[in-house]
């Protein structure tokens, strides 16, 4: 999972990655801290072609502002450029990997 520090970097992103996942967190968060690795292990079994970045948004608040995060953690999954799924606070991770399963197949298959 790339780390992304920039408004560019992660608009460069949406643009050319097929299914891009954004996990917006932060070093204090410790629920962040606890879903990132299982989310990372989640993706890169079930989906592999998933690109995932990581945004702390302790680090870098204006860019989480832009986007409209104001609370942790928040997953956004982009297909193709445009937001499918975004899931905040409390979420099940079964869930979102259930979310993605059906529009991921209908890419890569």
């Amino acid at each position: 999972m790339k780390n992304i520090t920039s408004l560019e970097e992660l608009n460069n992103l949406k643009a050319t990655a097929e299914v891009l996942l954004v996990l917006f967190g932060g070093k204090d968060c410790n629920v962040c801290q606890v879903i990132k690795p299982k989310l990372i292990d989640l993706i890169n079994k079930n989906y592999p072609k998933i690109a995932m970045v990581y945004i702390d948004c302790h680090e870098v608040t204006e860019l989480c502002s832009q986007g409209g995060i104001f609370s942790l953690p928040v997953v956004q999954v982009f297909f193709a450029g445009q937001k499918f799924i975004e899931e905040t606070r409390t979420f099940s991770l079964k869930k979102l990997i259930d979310d993605i399963d059906r529009p991921y197949n209908l890419i890569f298959t």
